[in-house]
């Protein structure tokens, strides 16, 4: 795998995964007993936006500018996004950046770790060694914390059911082999037998509305608890971009979930344009019952 998070992060689905996640966090914290937040491709954890310019040989243009940095001088955000980006005001200014931009951006893990209370759990699996070695060092050292080199498809195998009985699990793979929906459907399927009740969030890019119809129907046929599907576009399909949006699928969404991120969808969808037709859209796979 030649994938490397940084040339993209702090992009528009870094802000749209991101921002959302944090409010699945706050979620499930609104019950005090703890919970077990599994990360099945983690990433290495923190990201210079510096070298977002840096291509392996080549200098690339960054896309951080069009994400997290349309967003870092706002005043009277929503309140999701309000209090996702001071989170990111948080890490970037404790790394030690004074310049009016932002520099450091947390992933994931990151994120969930500055949220999480001391009943609360991490479980960050990443197969890449040098990204695994990366997570290692971002990661402060924490009794509850733990880093795995572990291909995340079988991660809910090993973590499901924890002792929490309780569990918010993110799926965020990089998108680089061909079968990487259908092994999603499986790691899903694997983890909902194993913890029915259990939150679980898979993200994925907007490229061939094809692709993302036939994942659709793939976890329909998975006879998924309730299921909400959430995308953010930032231009129209014949806007001729590589990644024209991309999406969050939420099974067994918090209470009022839909209804807490969509005027923050929509917000972003004007604030992130890049082309004619972007759009926020919810639908479910599985309704309510």
């Amino acid at each position: 795998m030649n994938y490397r998070h940084h040339f993209h992060a702090g992009n528009f689905a870094d802000v749209m995964k991101h921002a959302l996640l944090v409010r699945l966090v706050r979620a499930l914290q609104r019950k005090p007993k703890g919970f077990l937040y599994l990360d099945t491709h983690a990433g290495r954890g923190a990201y210079d936006l510096e070298r977002a310019a840096q291509g392996d040989a080549l200098a690339r243009a960054p896309e951080w500018p069009a994400g997290i940095g349309r967003l870092w001088t706002l005043a009277d955000l929503p309140e999701v996004l309000g209090e996702y980006v001071d989170l990111i005001r948080r890490h970037d200014r404790a790394h030690g950046n004074l310049t009016a931009e932002p520099r450091f951006y947390p992933g994931s893990p990151l994120l969930v770790q500055m949220l999480a209370r001391p009943v609360d759990r991490l479980a960050l699996c990443e197969l890449h060694p040098a990204e695994c070695d990366a997570l290692l060092t971002a990661m402060p050292l924490r009794a509850r914390v733990t880093v795995q080199a572990l291909d995340g498809y079988i991660a809910p195998r090993a973590q499901l059911p924890p002792p929490e009985r309780r569990a918010l699990v993110l799926i965020d793979p990089p998108f680089e082999a061909q079968d990487e929906f259908a092994r999603i459907a499986a790691a899903l399927s694997e983890g909902v037998e194993r913890l029915p009740a259990g939150v679980f969030a898979i993200w994925y890019p907007l490229t061939e509305r094809a692709r993302v119809d036939a994942f659709a129907d793939r976890l329909r046929a998975l006879a998924l608890p309730p299921t909400a599907v959430f995308e953010l576009a930032v231009a129209g399909e014949n806007a001729g971009l590589k990644m024209r949006g991309c999406g969050l699928v939420v099974v067994n969404p918090p209470w009022q979930f839909e209804a807490e991120v969509m005027p923050a969808l929509h917000a972003l969808a004007g604030l992130l344009a890049q082309g004619p037709g972007a759009a926020a859209v919810c639908h479910w796979l599985v309704p309510e019952r």
